[in-house]
């Protein structure tokens, strides 16, 4: 097990007979380092302690034990560490295992080295009402091993949570605690509790597509199950990975769904925790991949990437603060055994994840986590260009005649026209407009549900690898408004 560290006290709690008095003691070795005593509430039957905040390490010994008339219990967890625990969940592309990723062997192989990473899989269940605790949990606190990381396809643990939580322990060089909670093909409103759903008007379950909707439907269903019980325990943050379910669900309510979903979250591990986790704690998220369909005209995908991020087009923002993402729309896979909207690369989702961690949620200064967003447009008709001005360094793999387009508008109908790549230098790059003979509205980038090819997307950042993530923007008084 891993408890969150300072600056934060970890939370521990349990149930027991309503007036009992329990006293949880926090041992290494046979030295009782600190003692809590409270007394169990009723009607809930609940206990709770709050540890005084903890440097990193370990191992210890938590002993809880319950004092009730004549009756007395003793509950000993070993092996206890203190690093950071962060929550994983999303649909399926946050439930593969590292048994279905590229490099399977080699990366199982691996996971001996990583033993202050510890790793616990919450069951799939459902509940109609929110429930106090876990029904039943998959995999319980563990050390990794090839078998628990590799038991099965979607099942037990995270790939991407696990190579996240690799990569800020070899970062940080202190224990990580990961948490895995996922079910493959729901819509965010089945993690998303009553009151978030209603903040942005959705209060009843309507009517949904079966594309990309394997799972339980039932809004509400997984918040109260998988969720909820969690919300006692300190975090450090969350990353997740959802969204292909809602494709054709709720689409148009996703920059609504997604950021409420967030704040929702917040408030209720914050208050859980008696105030212990983060009211803003940090939330990390992968924006949609790629996957093939039939339809060159389907818009579903781009519409979800751009919704992630509020309509902004990056994170964090005013809408969603303390937030970062991990652009993956370069990342598709032709090949996937489970279809193309399950690519392999995983270890890119999480190194990227990583860098917006390290920048996000632990201050890293100077450290490039975002791609390159143009700041500004110059419509320069007489030329027949549009220039596109950069707020990063960009470095321009390929020209491409398609991935940018316009809106070309003319009376009252406007129309999306490609504009070719022209030139470039090191902020700036301009895109021919000649295709369009009326006026030219708007801009946008990588607008399809398949970019490119795997890692060649045109625009990347000339340093951090970073694909320019997609967006789209208004031309008004030459300026872009994304």
């Amino acid at each position: 097990m891993v408890l969150q560290k300072e600056p934060a006290g970890a939370v521990i709690w349990g149930f027991g007979v309503p007036g009992a008095t329990v006293t949880v003691t926090l041992c290494q070795g046979q030295e009782a380092i600190m003692k809590k005593v409270t007394s169990v509430k009723a009607p809930s039957h609940t206990w709770m302690v709050v540890l005084d905040p903890m440097k990193p390490g370990g191992p210890f010994e938590v002993m809880a034990q319950q004092y009730s008339g004549t009756k007395n219990f003793t509950l000993r967890v070993h092996d206890v560490l203190f690093g950071d625990v962060w929550l994983c969940s999303g649909q399926s592309n946050m439930q593969m295992t590292v048994l279905q990723i590229f490099n399977a062997t080699k990366e199982l192989s691996s996971a001996s080295g990583y033993q202050p990473v510890r790793i616990l899989s919450v069951s799939q269940v459902q509940a109609q009402q929110e429930l106090e605790d876990l029904n039943e949990v998959d995999l319980p606190w563990s050390k990794p091993t090839a078998g628990n990381l590799g038991h099965g396809n979607f099942t037990y643990m995270s790939a991407v949570c696990w190579l996240f939580g690799r990569y800020l322990y070899d970062t940080l060089k202190y224990p990580i605690g990961l948490i895995s909670a996922t079910w493959g093909g729901t819509p965010i409103e089945v993690w998303s509790s009553p009151r978030s759903l209603k903040a942005c008007g959705i209060l009843k379950k309507g009517s949904i597509s079966r594309d990309f909707l394997s799972g339980p439907s039932e809004h509400s269903v997984l918040w109260n199950s998988m969720i909820h019980p969690l919300r006692n325990m300190t975090l450090k943050g969350v990353i997740w990975y959802q969204g292909e379910s809602n494709k054709n669900y709720n689409r148009d309510l996703y920059n609504c769904t997604f950021p409420a979903l967030i704040e929702d979250w917040r408030q209720t591990f914050h208050a859980g925790s008696q105030g212990q986790t983060d009211r803003f704690f940090p939330f990390g998220f992968v924006q949609l991949s790629s996957y093939l369909h039939t339809s060159v005209l389907d818009d579903g995908f781009p519409q979800i990437r751009w919704h992630q991020t509020a309509d902004v087009g990056f994170v964090p923002n005013p809408q969603m603060p303390n937030t970062f993402m991990a652009v993956a729309m370069d990342l598709c896979d032709r090949d996937a055994p489970f279809g193309s909207v399950h690519p392999r690369d995983k270890q890119t989702v999480a190194y990227r994840l990583l860098l917006g961690a390290r920048a996000v949620a632990y201050g890293e200064k100077n450290l490039t986590f975002q791609g390159p967003l143009p700041k500004k447009t110059e419509l320069l008709a007489r030329r027949g260009i549009l220039s596109l001005i950069y707020s990063q360094q960009i470095q321009v793999q390929r020209k491409d005649s398609r991935i940018f387009e316009i809106s070309c508008c003319s009376g009252h109908q406007c129309k999306w026209l490609p504009a070719a790549m022209n030139t470039f230098s090191t902020q700036n790059l301009t895109l021919s407009i000649s295709s369009c003979h009326g006026t030219v509205a708007a801009v946008r980038y990588a607008w399809t549900t398949w970019p490119c090819e795997y890692k060649q997307c045109p625009i990347y950042h000339p340093t951090s690898t970073l694909p320019a993530p997609p967006f789209t923007a208004f031309i008004t008084d030459q300026v872009a408004r994304h």
